[in-house]
């Protein structure tokens, strides 16, 4: 009887730790989609109308791969030429999880 008590509670301390793990996973591709897609498009290649009238990079590109995580901190929250700011719209968490996303458009 111990034992399984022990067994439950470890699961649901467990989930409790992972649950904002899994929703700022669901909230970067929610973010993403809404505010980065327009430009950069859902595949994160550039090739949107928008995209391609603000030179928007291909984020699978080398030349963005390259980038440091801090460089990608840095455009993200402050901006770089026509991409706007979003580190007054963005939390740091949300942020750090956007980034994650974008190492994922790198080509393989």
């Amino acid at each position: 009887m111990k034992t399984r008590s022990f067994t439950t509670l470890f699961i649901a301390l467990l989930l409790l730790v992972s649950l904002p793990a899994l929703c700022l996973a669901d909230d970067a591709a929610a973010i993403f989609k809404s505010r980065c897609a327009p430009c950069h498009g859902a595949d994160g290649s550039g090739n949107t109308p928008m995209g391609k009238k603000i030179g928007a990079k291909a984020l699978g590109s080398a030349e963005v791969q390259k980038l440091s995580d801090a460089d990608l901190l840095k455009t993200v929250t402050a901006g770089k030429g026509k991409m706007p700011e979003f580190g007054t719209k963005l939390s740091a968490a949300q942020v750090g999880e956007l980034i994650k996303l974008v190492r994922g458009f790198a080509t393989k």
